[in-house]
């Protein structure tokens, strides 16, 4: 990622999306040759100067104050999410690149492993760590989804598995959603680490061999994902909704443990049941 293509693209795809009727400025008579806000409109909201913004959006090496960033984050109307990424695109931008050495090898700790056994039978859990990259899922994830263990190690990749592998696409109920949700997360993920450069050859191979990877990665939205809900049809056991809770390991950088439980009593827990004992009679080679 090149900091200041970046900042220069956030910034503009952020005023892209709003309309004057969204925001309370004066003087919006005039035709409209393109949709969203003028630069001269953003600063007016965030009460800066024209010129000093267009260097801002520019990309241009600004000691940038975080009352100037927080004013344009209002401006533009960002969530917290966006504005976190705001100002460390921001400040990277203020550092003169430089090579860096190999990120190390992520491995989960043995007792995030004991963890991921002891919900085998009841919670699909995965840990994710840079990349959204597959470190570790137990054997119900490994059912739900597939058996990212068995994979050569570059494609043990959730972006991978979601654009190209055909299956996700039955899969995942809301595709387009879930697809659009991890291109944020990675996104977001490349604003914490602009130098990697594995990140950057995932982005390139999605980019040529994924229309829509391509399209929404242009779109420079970022999603942090916490918690939420949803859905598969699964070949096996049918439709199933569960929610997801993200937790970020303390003492590890950069993974991420996530676990899906269903409501008690619904049919999807039933699924998530029939699923588990239909592993288990594989791996135990039961009748």
């Amino acid at each position: 990622m090149e900091h200041n293509a970046e900042l220069r693209d956030f910034l503009r795809t952020r005023r892209a999306r709003l309309s004057v009727d969204d925001v309370d400025i004066g003087g919006t008579g005039r035709a409209r040759r393109v949709p969203g806000l003028r630069r001269e409109e953003v600063a007016q909201l965030a009460g800066v100067s024209v010129d000093y913004y267009s260097r801002l959006e520019q990309g241009r090496h600004l000691n940038v104050s975080d009352e100037v960033l927080d004013a344009v984050a209002r401006a533009l109307r960002l969530d917290d999410t966006e504005r976190a990424y705001l100002f460390r695109i921001a400040r990277t931008n203020l550092r003169r690149p430089r090579r860096r050495a190999p990120a190390p090898v992520q491995r989960v700790r043995p007792g995030v492993l004991r963890i991921l056994e002891t919900l085998d039978d009841v919670t699909p859990a995965f840990v994710f760590g840079r990349r959204m990259d597959v470190l570790a899922a137990n054997r119900l994830a490994r059912a739900l989804f597939t058996d990212f263990g068995a994979l050569p190690p570059r494609e043990r990749n959730l972006l991978r598995y979601t654009f190209l592998d055909e299956t996700t696409r039955e899969l995942f109920v809301d595709w387009d959603d879930v697809a659009r949700d991890n291109v944020g997360t990675l996104r977001l993920d490349a604003g914490r680490h602009p130098d990697d450069p594995v990140l950057m050859e995932l982005v390139g191979e999605l980019s040529v061999r994924s229309p829509e990877f391509r399209r929404w990665w242009a779109d420079h939205n970022v999603r942090e994902r916490t918690h939420g809900t949803k859905r598969y049809h699964h070949p096996l056991v049918g439709e199933l909704t569960v929610q997801y809770e993200s937790v970020a390991l303390l003492g590890d950088p950069d993974q991420t443990l996530c676990i899906y439980t269903a409501e008690a009593g619904s049919p999807s827990e039933s699924a998530l049941q029939l699923l588990a004992n239909w592993t288990g009679d594989r791996v135990t080679g039961g009748r």
